[in-house]
């Protein structure tokens, strides 16, 4: 499981700081900000926003496990967090689940999330207001070099896809298919390409193959043991 702790003691630690230092930096109570080191009660979006600022880090480098302890995916698949470090974000944790769910929402994910040996599991997330997003814990390194076993894939089901973006699709009508894939359009065919190009492309002819986007990749989080 990934953390969604602080580690506000620990960086107060490093600056040699009080908490009372820290409550005048960021306009919050002591007590609150007390709590929130000892992992006694959850953050919200506005204490992250100003924590980053009073630490001067971006959001993502305050979670618990030692600053940033994901790594941004393929070329084709977001950073984490612009190169602006802009703090005007918005925070969610989603769940994770060890398959894709086949129809994407709130309480569909949280069934595959109990039915995948995942409970209680969940990742933060930025930039994103999507209720159905989810992170699929990757069980094998199929994907590899791309994507290796352990990798946690945000996929969202609200944002559109173009050509050129890694997806989560189900394809097939007996017996379909769900998998991670680069989709390529074009006036007759859906292509799904392997993100690592081990395998032949699926080429699906459109208005006769069955076939549904189930979601977009966002970003890969690759925790940095």
């Amino acid at each position: 499981m990934v953390s969604t702790r602080l580690r506000v003691k620990e960086l107060l630690r490093e600056r040699r700081w009080t908490t009372k230092v820290l409550a005048e930096k960021t306009g919050m109570s002591e007590s609150y900000l007390t709590h929130i080191k000892n992992g006694t009660r959850r953050w919200n979006e506005d204490a992250l926003k100003k924590l980053a600022v009073a630490f001067e880090l971006e959001p993502i480098d305050i979670f618990e496990n030692g600053g940033r302890i994901f790594a941004s995916g393929a070329d084709n698949v977001p950073k984490i967090v612009s190169d602006d470090a802009s703090l005007d974000l918005l925070v969610k944790v989603v769940p994770v689940v060890g398959e894709i769910p086949s129809n994407p929402s709130a309480h569909n994910n949280k069934l595959v999330q109990l039915t995948t040996g995942h409970k209680g599991e969940f990742v933060p997330t930025f930039g994103s207001d999507d209720d159905a997003m989810f992170a699929l814990h990757l069980q094998d390194s199929s994907l590899s070099p791309t994507f290796i076993k352990g990798d946690y894939l945000i996929v969202s089901p609200q944002v559109w896809t173009r050509s050129g973006d890694v997806v989560a699709v189900e394809y097939g009508k007996e017996n379909p298919a769900k998998i991670i894939a680069q989709v390529n359009y074009t006036n007759d065919f859906v292509v799904l390409e392997s993100v690592n190009h081990k395998s032949a492309p699926i080429a699906l002819v459109r208005g006769k193959d069955t076939f549904r986007i189930i979601g977009k990749v966002l970003y890969r989080y690759q925790k940095l043991d």
